[in-house]
Parts: structure tokens; C-alpha cells; sequence
């Protein structure tokens, strides 16, 4: 008996010191109601609550220590919700959303509007994010014009400082050290003949005055000119060569532009004419560019993972494959157009004399056969440039006999399908031959 009524005790205690608690936040919210209700209920205050109303000269003395304390009441109010709104911040970083919910609606409670009249100058936890953020912004004016920023910084300091500097102390011989004319062969050889720019840039990472080779504008002419040929003697209206290479529209080539196509063909009525097989195609088409102008194109069933790697050089030994040369034409509707004509590999077939010792053979008619393809270049997505529309096909067949040349026009209908291009790492691992 006497263990539970000490339970009951216990239970009644608490029960008073919750009650208690509530109450206190209950006339601690009163308290502040009543406060702000008599401060806009005040007679020097206007209608808005916000603006005292003017005073004669001869209602001085206690009217101006009237307004003073309301003034310094006003600015402890204001004080108060700043506390308040900041710990409230706290709490909603640190994760406890009820808590700062609970401090958001006691400061908006003092002032409406404290969440404008607060002014980071802080991070409200200390630890220096409203600073981090004044410096950001610093720097991302900056980042506007980072080249001549970091070309500025190299020329103010000493010309015994190199274009890089070791970040530890190393008994080898350091990059830093070669001149500057084998940095940019170096540069050379990393865009390589196949012009691999993303390996380019990936370099400009490295420091800010590999930053500044990268920003090399020979390198960028050259590879503009590799690409356009001289249609690109004019800068305007790019800012720079890098600008256009990124802008004007062109082939890739660090990859390979693919399209499948799909069909149903009626097969042969069975024997006893019960039914009739339906065989459902499938076959892909396969374009890679080369920065020379040349041009491989695969018609096959075989899927990707087969064929790309068989696409990385022009000297493959894939016996369907067609070679020749494009193209890029910029035409008066702003529609960049890639021609190509290509054709099938020629092998050299030994005669074979002693088949045909006994009888005369009749010679074949000899002919070339040449494919000629228009393709319209496109951007869809966040790719640029991965899109190649048809918009022509046709087969020319010359006879060497007599010069003559039959054409054949194919319809371009749903058979075939856009290229879309696919990216591939292992064109672009190795270097052939300098830029």
C-alpha cells in the first residue's frame, strides 16, 4: 500500500510540473500579445501601427520619454525576434525542424517581417557560412574572365617562378622544368591527330598554368581548321577559337553514330497452306568520322559491343565495310548538312590461268559502285551535335567500259531511322601522331 501511493504521488507531481510548464509558455505568449496589442493601440502611433503621429512644440517633456520608450521597447522587441529567427536557423540546420518551426512562429509573433531585417554578416551557428557565401560571390566574378586572371597573376610575380610549381618537395626532375615549348608539344600530342579536346581540358585542371597552355589559341586554330578547312579564316562572330570549336556545329569524333532498324518481312506459306511465317529484321548502321575527312559506314546485324571495337582505326579487316570522304556544308537556312561517298574496299583477285586454259572465258563487264549519302546534322537533349537526320541515298554505278554511270535513288522512308551518336572511350586512349 504504501508503494503505491508513493507512485500515485509521483505521478501527480508530474503531472502538475507539465501543467505548470504549459501554463508559463501560455502567459509567456499572453504576455507578449498584450504588449504588442497596447504598443499599437498607443495614441502616438498611426492607424498602420508603424509611423508616430506629429506632436505640437508645447507637448514636450513627457510625450518625447513616452516616444523614447516606446522607441527602446521597439528595438528590444526587434532584438528579441532576431535572437529568436537566428536560433531558429540553428535548429533547422542542425536538423530538428520542429524545434526551429517553434522559434520561426515566436519571432514572426515580435515582428512580421524580422526575416528582412536580418543581415548575414554571420553564419548563425558560427562557423563562418555567411562569409563563405559573401567570398563565392567574389569568385564567381571572377570565373568570368579566369584566363587573363590567371595570365595577370604569372606576369606580376617573379620570372624566375615557373609556369608550375611542385606541390611537395620531389628529388625528380618536375614538369615545371621543361620549357615552354615542350609543354606545348606535350599539349600537342595529348589533342593527338584525332583531336581529343575533353582530354584536353581535363589536363586544364591540373593547375592554373596548364590552364592557361590549354587556352593556347594555336592549338585551338588548328584544330578549328582540321575540322572547317578554310572556311574558318573568319573568327567573327566567335569571341575565340575555342568558342567556335564549342558553338559551330560539326562531327564527332570520339565515337561512333549508330541507328537500328526494325521490320517485319512475310515469310514462305508453310506446305500445306495452314499458315505463314513472319520474321520480325533487325539490323544496325554504323557511321565513325575522321578528322582527315574520312569516313567509314558498316551495314551489319551484329550489335554494338561486336562492332565498335572493330571501328576504332580505318584499317579493319570487317570485309562489308565502306570507306570514303565527307563533307560539311552550311547551308542559307542555318542547317548544317554532311555529304558523303563512300564505297567498298578494293581487293586485288590473282587470276587464276590454268581454270581456263582449255576455254575461252568471256570477260565480265567491269564496274565501280559508289554510295552517296546526305545526312542532316542535329542536337538533341543535352548533346550537342549527337543527331544525324537522312535526307539522301542513292547508289551510282559506273562502267568502266564505257564511262557510263546508272544512279538509283533510294526513298527515305522509316527504314531509315537518325544515328544517334554513341561516345567511346577507346578511340581516344592512345596517340598516333601529334596535332
Amino acid at each position: 500500500m504504501a508503494e503505491a501511493e508513493e507512485d500515485c504521488h509521483s505521478d501527480l507531481v508530474r503531472t502538475d510540473d507539465n501543467e505548470r510548464s504549459s501554463e508559463a509558455n501560455l502567459q509567456a505568449e499572453l504576455q507578449m500579445f498584450r504588449a504588442q496589442w497596447m504598443f499599437e493601440l498607443a495614441p502616438g502611433m498611426s492607424s498602420s501601427g508603424l509611423e508616430p503621429l506629429p506632436c505640437r512644440a508645447s507637448s514636450r517633456g513627457p510625450g518625447v520619454k513616452s516616444v523614447d520608450a516606446r522607441g527602446k521597447q521597439e528595438i528590444a522587441k526587434e532584438e528579441k525576434a532576431k535572437e529568436l529567427f537566428l536560433k531558429a536557423v540553428e535548429e533547422e540546420q542542425n536538423g530538428a525542424l520542429y524545434e526551429a518551426i517553434k522559434f520561426y512562429r515566436l519571432a514572426m509573433q515580435l515582428v512580421p517581417d524580422i526575416e528582412f531585417k536580418i543581415t548575414y554578416t554571420r553564419s548563425p551557428d558560427g562557423d563562418g557560412v555567411g562569409k563563405r557565401c559573401v567570398e563565392d560571390n567574389k569568385e564567381d566574378d571572377k570565373m568570368a574572365d579566369l584566363l587573363s586572371d590567371f595570365q595577370q597573376q604569372l606576369t606580376l610575380q617573379e620570372s624566375s617562378v615557373k609556369l608550375c610549381q611542385p606541390e611537395v618537395d620531389v628529388s625528380q626532375t618536375h614538369i615545371s622544368v621543361l620549357p615552354m615549348e615542350v609543354l606545348m608539344y606535350i599539349f600537342r600530342w595529348v589533342v593527338s591527330s584525332d583531336l581529343d579536346l575533353r582530354s584536353l581540358e581535363q589536363l586544364s585542371l591540373v593547375c592554373r598554368g596548364f590552364y592557361i597552355c590549354a587556352r593556347d589559341p594555336e592549338i585551338w586554330h588548328q584544330v578549328c581548321l582540321k575540322i572547317w578547312g578554310r572556311s574558318c579564316n573568319k573568327l567573327v562572330p566567335y569571341a575565340s577559337w575555342r568558342d567556335m570549336f564549342l558553338e559551330r556545329p560539326r562531327t564527332r569524333f570520339d565515337g561512333v553514330y549508330i541507328s537500328k532498324t526494325k521490320y517485319i518481312r512475310q515469310g514462305e506459306q508453310s506446305l500445306d497452306g495452314f499458315y505463314r511465317a513472319w520474321h520480325q529484321v533487325e539490323y544496325y548502321r554504323y557511321l565513325r568520322f575522321f578528322p582527315d575527312g574520312q569516313v567509314m559506314m558498316l551495314t551489319t546485324p551484329e550489335d554494338p559491343q561486336s562492332i565498335v571495337p572493330r571501328l576504332r582505326t580505318k584499317n579493319t579487316r570487317t570485309d562489308a565495310i565502306l570507306l570514303g570522304h565527307y563533307r560539311l556544308s552550311q547551308e542559307t537556312d542555318n542547317q548544317t548538312k554532311v555529304f558523303a561517298v563512300i564505297m567498298k574496299k578494293k581487293e586485288e583477285k590473282p587470276i587464276d590461268y590454268h581454270k581456263y586454259r582449255y576455254f575461252r572465258r568471256v570477260p565480265a563487264q567491269e564496274t565501280d559502285h559508289s554510295f552517296h549519302v546526305g545526312l542532316q546534322l542535329c542536337s538533341s537533349g543535352r548533346q550537342r551535335f549527337n543527331k544525324l537526320v537522312w535526307i539522301h541515298h542513292s547508289c551510282h554505278i559506273t562502267y568502266k567500259s564505257t564511262g557510263e554511270t546508272a544512279v538509283t535513288t533510294f526513298d527515305i522512308d522509316k527504314m531509315y531511322t537518325p544515328l544517334f551518336f554513341a561516345r567511346v572511350k577507346s578511340f581516344t586512349a592512345f596517340s598516333e601522331k601529334p596535332l
